[in-house]
């Protein structure tokens, strides 16, 4: 299956946080679009590796995803080695995507810069010939992603670009709140509260996408770094109705 779009996420709900609103919008114009988690998030104060499973599971469900895989690295401790590289090369070269979206490249999580860095490392690695993987006892072709995007995350790191994902942001939040251990948690729960889940973390999410929204004139938005310059072919990418 060739993707347009493969996000990858180091913990199960990384993508639903960041860029969900942007793989549904991409999904609704028609796009093929996949999720790679990296780890099960084992070591999550609250729930357990089994129930993140279901978790994202339904929420790939609900977005509609054409994919959904984890690569099962060790959450806190995975490395950007050759090991991890050639696992995440894998997928890449499995699916073929023209756009890879990952993590913030610097964030309150450690694991998030590092796992950044691990995918961007590999998606371009992924383009040498010389590095052999297999899939299903058969050799993977190179491929190299055209754009690696990071998507924002817990930090307020300036965006590259923002994308405006009015139409879709209730299910996004909907996407969020299949994490049913993690976000906005009954106080009566016999797990111990954290800092992600409280109804006001919630709220810096949809606060955070409305200030990215006011940026663009929107009432909903996400942000997006990169390091590769985009170009356009002319200003018509900038007029609403060209004629």
């Amino acid at each position: 299956m060739q993707l347009d779009i493969l996000a990858f996420g180091v913990h199960p709900d990384d993508v639903e946080l960041g860029c969900s609103g942007t793989l549904l919008s991409a999904i609704a114009e028609g796009k093929k679009v996949g999720i790679v988690d990296l780890t099960r998030g084992e070591l999550g104060t609250r729930g357990t590796a089994e129930t993140r499973d279901e978790e994202a599971s339904k929420a790939a469900e609900l977005m509609g995803v054409s994919i959904r895989i984890n690569l099962q690295l060790a959450d806190g401790f995975f490395e950007n080695n050759q090991a991890s590289q050639l696992l995440v090369i894998q997928a890449i070269r499995r699916f073929r995507p023209q756009i890879v979206l990952c993590n913030a490249p610097d964030d309150r999580h450690p694991d998030h810069g590092r796992s950044a860095q691990l995918v961007q490392t590999a998606a371009f690695l992924s383009g040498l010939p010389k590095i052999t993987t297999m899939y299903q006892q058969q050799e993977q072709a190179a491929f190299r992603p055209a754009y690696v995007f990071h998507y924002l995350q817990d930090k307020y790191l300036n965006p590259s670009f923002i994308v405006d994902v009015s139409a879709h942001f209730q299910q996004k939040l909907q996407a969020i709140l299949c994490y049913t251990t993690q976000f906005n948690a009954p106080e009566n729960s016999h797990e111990p509260q954290t800092y992600i889940s409280s109804p006001q973390f919630l709220e810096t999410v949809i606060g955070r996408a409305r200030l990215l929204g006011k940026r663009i004139g929107v009432q909903y938005a996400e942000g997006f770094i990169t390091e590769k310059m985009l170009g356009i072919q002319s200003f018509d990418a900038f007029i609403q109705n060209p004629t």
